[in-house]
């Protein structure tokens, strides 16, 4: 049976997710962060990964979203942003106080949104930056790069071009290839549909849930486009001003009649605030 779970804002809890048999890969547990010492940015934010699942993280722009995944892979502090509470678990150990390449080193990697490539760089040689951490031979490392060209063959066609003279769509493929090199067990996904033609994005997708099924490597990707998010995730989580106001079953969110009109494109013009629908205030499932 689906499920779709409202929580009272200020003391959410995690909601147990289709892979409950799963051992949680990572865990976020109800975590503040503060920009410039005095902007709150997170407000008691909880959620799981389950090994194995694809989770997203969905909102408006400004929810939230880019910074609750620089919390998980300590990059915040780069931008004066300071997690002030709550912890992080990554495959069973806290690591929320680690360096940003510890955190690669055990497994977890993030993509940044904006398809961050080395644009003086060939697409092959930005891919093998991604194995900077692995101390295998070279024969090994060859074997990987094959590997992923076989999941982005149109890499292995622009492999000697410069990143910085692709298109938008091979930037994105070259940025997860490179980070699949690093071989992670988890890979953090900012925003991987922006600026991307609508069947460029779902090649992308579909390529992410090959290499959930395929590799086992689990996702948590945070993403405007409800839609196509909610089509290849197990599980999502709706963030607003630093909160997550929802959470549920990917399919059941699908349905839900509130999540079609605030993110599926079905309100109309006057809609203010996904906290302020009158259908959930009836219920009383939301805070003032």
């Amino acid at each position: 049976m689906h499920q779709v779970t409202t929580h009272q804002v200020t003391t959410h809890q995690v909601t147990m997710s289709p892979f409950a048999d799963a051992p949680p890969i990572l865990s976020v547990n109800n975590i503040e962060v503060i920009y410039d010492h005095v902007i709150l940015v997170l407000k008691g934010v909880s959620l799981t990964v389950p090994q194995g699942g694809i989770v997203a993280i969905l909102g408006a722009n400004g929810a939230g979203k880019s910074t609750t995944l620089k919390s998980i892979s300590n990059l915040v502090k780069s931008e004066r942003g300071e997690l002030t509470k709550g912890s992080i678990e990554f495959a069973g150990e806290r690591v929320d106080m680690l360096m940003p390449n510890d955190l690669v080193r055990r497994g977890c990697i993030q993509v940044m949104e904006g398809r961050h490539c080395f644009g003086h760089l060939t697409i092959e040689e930005n891919l093998l930056t991604g194995a900077f951490t692995r101390r295998e031979g070279r024969a090994v490392i060859a074997q990987e790069l094959e590997r992923i060209y076989h999941y982005f063959p149109r890499l292995k066609e622009r492999r000697t071009s410069l990143a910085g003279y692709t298109s938008g769509g091979e930037q994105q493929m070259c940025a997860v290839g490179r980070a699949m090199m690093s071989k992670p067990r988890m890979i953090l996904l900012d925003e991987p549909s922006m600026g991307l033609a609508p069947q460029i994005v779902e090649e992308i997708f579909t390529i992410v849930r090959d290499l959930n099924e395929k590799e086992k490597v689990s996702f948590l990707l945070a993403e405007q486009n409800t839609n196509i998010a909610l089509r290849y995730a197990h599980w999502g989580y709706i963030l607003e001003n630093g909160r997550i106001v929802l959470d549920g079953d990917a399919a059941a969110l699908r349905d839900n009649e509130d999540v079609k009109e605030f993110y599926l494109g079905v309100a109309g013009d006057n809609r203010k605030s996904f906290r302020d629908v009158k259908h959930y205030k009836r219920r009383k499932r939301w805070l003032a």
